[in-house]
């Protein structure tokens, strides 16, 4: 069971990082949560290792999918939505929730993609490796959210 781990996350209106701590949830079933601010993949990906410690995935490759869907989630904010806005992990019976917000409120999409070029494959990886993803759109963007099995 997660006791806490120590992280940031942005306060909107103080435009501060402040700290959070993420914790088992009785409310939702969730055995932990993680918000955080963040810049680039390379960051979700070290918040998102340290949160897979935490709560125990007792399979590499399920660890790795959650990695590569964190990856592709917050590389395609980046590139093609304004950046991230929020990010979010949390751990449930069986599964690992992946939350990314941006700012566009255009949903993803899947591109043509060309085997002898990079690119063009992650929204496709993201909807192979998930059993469930939902996109919200809202009045200052999008959040798109990711559930993958995990066996804990």
């Amino acid at each position: 069971m997660i006791n806490h781990i120590l992280g940031t996350r942005l306060d909107r209106e103080s435009q501060t990082l402040e700290k959070v701590m993420v914790h088992s949830s009785e409310e939702d079933n969730d055995r932990g949560t993680y918000e955080a601010y963040i810049r680039t993949a390379a960051q979700a990906r070290d918040i998102t290792r340290s949160f897979l410690e935490s709560v125990g995935p007792s399979n590499g490759a399920e660890a790795e999918a959650v990695l590569l869907v964190v990856s592709e989630l917050v590389t395609n904010a980046e590139r093609h939505a304004g950046g991230v806005k929020g990010f979010r992990l949390a751990a449930g019976p069986g599964s690992v929730v992946v939350t990314v917000s941006d700012a566009s409120t255009d949903p993803p999409r899947l591109s043509r993609t060309n085997a002898f070029q990079p690119g063009g494959f992650g929204w496709y990886l993201v909807q192979e490796l998930a059993t469930d993803i939902t996109v919200e759109v809202h009045s200052q963007g999008k959040s798109v959210r990711a559930v993958l099995p995990v066996a804990h």
